[in-house]
């Protein structure tokens, strides 16, 4: 693992031993506890009112720590930065964030919302992995805010707002878990991933920059929703009734693209002669409203892989013909883009609902009925070698 690690909720960066701890609030040998108070980085970063015992710094390598003021064990542990409490097995296991943009009613929230039920069910089920929320404002959230209005209500949760402070939104942070082997032993390989659902004015909006290009800076592996019906050649390819964006959402994907790669360069000090080297995964949603005008031998009108290892010969025909596809689309100006400033990216086409919602912002079906929606994060994975894939 990198000696850096990156905090899962402000993106800072530090060392393992430069994290702090929490005292537990519990009598130590003192026969007395500390008193609660405010944390006044936690409040500013997230924006939490409440009081909790103090924080202190120590030696972040060890799992837990005597706190000398009252001299209670504890083995709470912090990010240095916003004093947000870290995962369990933090700095210990992989923790690869997870960056996901796009423009304006792309659909990334709904995305991200289908994509983390089906890793909790089918697609861990597949890779006989366990997915878990990290703490418990990220189990709570997401399953009342994102899960529950969609699976049971059938309802699509209103757009992402614009950021106003750092403490607008909180990050969504999991813990990914599957067997391995080492030395001829079977083992639990973890990865800590963290999802920042950001709205598409974010990306140009100077209050918010710093923190976008920090969480950009700090991914992993980046994931990037492209809405192709924002796309001329694209949306004389959609089904008649398939909802168009309105003129006041169309955003040129190449333009989008461009301010993303503009704040990677500045925030991570690309040479004007390196390709940026995180992993892009570019991902086309609505492809429902798609799927008629593809040949029936396109890759984007198969099922989606079976067996227990990401497919690299199927994602690699997927890619192609997305690639093939941008030409009809007028949307070359992607794959230049891509081509001559990233190292490693790959094309994806997806769709989270399996249909085109109402116009009341409900599931047109009544059930959603996902395709292909894991793909670009199961690629991630397989690049980082969190997950096994086949050859080709």
């Amino acid at each position: 693992m990198s000696s850096r690690l990156v905090c899962p909720y402000c993106y800072q960066q530090f060392a393992e031993r430069e994290i702090w701890f929490r005292c537990s609030g519990r009598p130590g040998s003192t026969g007395k506890a500390c008193s609660s108070r405010r944390d006044e980085r936690l409040a500013k970063r997230m924006g939490f009112t409440g009081q909790l015992p103090p924080a202190f710094s120590a030696d972040g390598r060890k799992r837990s720590v005597v706190h000398a003021e009252c001299q209670a064990e504890t083995n709470y542990r912090l990010c240095p930065e916003c004093h947000t409490q870290l995962p369990v097995h933090f700095g210990k296991v992989e923790n690869q964030l997870i960056a996901l943009v796009g423009a304006k009613e792309s659909g990334k929230t709904v995305f991200m919302t289908v994509l983390l039920h089906e890793l909790m069910h089918s697609i861990g089920i597949r890779f006989d992995a366990s997915v878990l929320g990290a703490d418990d404002e990220t189990r709570d959230s997401f399953r009342r805010r994102y899960e529950a209005p969609l699976y049971d209500k059938h309802e699509l949760a209103a757009p992402t707002q614009r950021s106003t402070s750092p403490t607008s939104r909180r990050p969504l942070v999991f813990t990914f878990t599957v067997r391995g082997r080492s030395l001829g032993r079977v083992r639990q390989e973890r990865t800590v991933l963290s999802f920042f659902d950001t709205a598409g004015e974010d990306l140009n909006s100077a209050d918010s920059v710093e923190q976008n290009a920090r969480y950009l800076a700090s991914a992993a592996g980046i994931i990037l929703l492209l809405d192709p019906l924002t796309m001329r050649g694209a949306r004389g390819q959609a089904e008649p009734d398939a909802p168009r964006p309105r003129d006041q959402d169309l955003e040129s994907p190449v333009s989008v693209l461009g301010r993303i790669t503009d704040l990677l360069q500045r925030a991570r000090g690309t040479k004007p002669s390196e390709l940026i080297r995180t992993p892009m995964a570019v991902a086309f949603s609505k492809m429902d409203a798609l799927t008629r005008s593809l040949p029936e031998e396109s890759p984007l009108r198969r099922s989606q892989p079976a067996g227990s290892r990401f497919d690299s010969a199927d994602s690699r025909s997927v890619h192609d013909h997305v690639r093939a596809l941008l030409d009809e689309w007028e949307g070359s100006a992607i794959d230049q883009t891509l081509r001559h400033n990233y190292s490693r990216y790959r094309y994806f086409g997806l769709s989270a609902l399996g249909a085109a919602p109402t116009a009341e912002r409900r599931v047109a079906t009544g059930v959603v009925q996902p395709y292909r929606v894991a793909d670009p994060l199961l690629w991630l994975l397989s690049e980082f070698g969190a997950i096994p894939r086949t050859k080709g």
